[in-house]
């Protein structure tokens, strides 16, 4: 999964702090467009092939343990941000529901599922959000045009997952049950991270939660056995690449560029992010690691993709006239 989604809130809230004036260049904003759109797209295959020879707990567990790293003492070196006992409790929650749940979700799932029908999976986010943030104490009542989006997301999720005789694919059951688990998982982070005691420097607050979420994947290592079948000697070309591009491309880049467009631009234009990410993976897979792409997949893909730009774009239009 993208990182992340409660870094998305805690910028989004601070945009009233945008330089005046500022009007960066329209190739500027097309470029950090492409880059959040295509890399985090893509970071689906990088997860198969780094998955391929490296257990991926631990491939996950070090993917963010070392760019948690660097986003902390980026954040302490260059905007002086410090971090509380109180912040690192908050982090650590965070961490281990988006990160080891969710993202751990997929690593392991992967070994078992394409990578762009995961990425479709994972579109569901936004489905177990409004659902969540609708259960929850004092929750949020969702409009007639997010309900209907939840529906459609719904019907396609079933589509995907459940038999059918469109083109005669089939998703392994155990890898989707962990996929939707494991947004559930996500979408509950998301929530927490919006009210939890994080640091307000989305920099720090971001590197934080991978730095506690990538301890939490090494520790789930130890009882699934992995650290006992490691062998880097035998890791692939293609496993070790995938590993540092998703350390370099996917959370540090894209992230920067992620950031980046919250100041810049809309809440609702990056959150376009969510429908084309997996389509991008889909195109990717089947373009790069030949995954097979049928009818039915097209079919599901379009409902999903679908459903998430209704419910992003029925709470976008609520949320704008309070948008700075």
């Amino acid at each position: 999964m993208s990182v992340t989604i409660s870094g998305e809130k805690r910028a989004a809230a601070r945009a009233d702090s945008r330089e005046a004036g500022a009007v960066p260049s329209r190739a500027l904003v097309l470029a950090a467009f492409a880059t959040v759109y295509i890399v985090w797209g893509s970071t689906y295959l990088a997860i198969r092939y780094a998955v391929e020879t490296i257990p991926p707990f631990v491939m996950a567990g070090a993917r963010f343990l070392l760019a948690g790293t660097i986003l902390i003492l980026w954040a302490m070196w260059h905007d002086r941000a410090r971090a509380t006992r109180s912040n690192w409790r908050a982090a650590a929650i965070a961490g281990t529901l988006l990160l080891a749940g969710g993202n751990g979700a997929v690593v392991w799932a992967e070994q078992r599922v394409p990578s762009g029908l995961t990425a479709l999976l994972v579109a569901s986010v936004p489905l177990w959000m409004v659902l969540a943030d609708w259960l929850r104490p004092r929750g949020k009542r969702p409009t007639i045009g997010v309900v209907l989006g939840v529906a459609v997301g719904m019907f396609g999720i079933v589509l995907l997952v459940g038999p059918g005789s469109l083109g005669g694919e089939r998703i392994d059951p155990a890898g989707a049950a962990a996929l939707i688990c494991g947004s559930l998982s996500w979408a509950i982070g998301s929530l927490y991270s919006r009210e939890g005691d994080l640091p307000k420097n989305a920099i720090l607050a971001t590197g934080m939660e991978m730095f506690a979420g990538g301890v939490v994947l090494w520790v789930a290592a130890l009882p699934a056995g992995e650290w006992r079948h490691l062998d880097l000697a035998r890791a692939s070309a293609a496993s070790i690449a995938g590993y540092f591009y998703l350390v370099v491309f996917g959370s540090l880049i894209a992230f920067t560029a992620f950031a980046w467009l919250l100041r810049v631009s809309t809440p609702a234009k990056v959150s376009t992010y969510a429908f084309v990410n997996p389509v991008i993976a889909v195109l990717l897979g089947w373009a790069i690691a030949h995954e097979p792409v049928g009818p039915r997949t097209i079919v599901a893909a379009a409902v999903i993709v679908g459903a998430v730009a209704l419910i992003t774009m029925a709470r976008g239009r609520k949320v704008a006239p309070s948008e700075p």
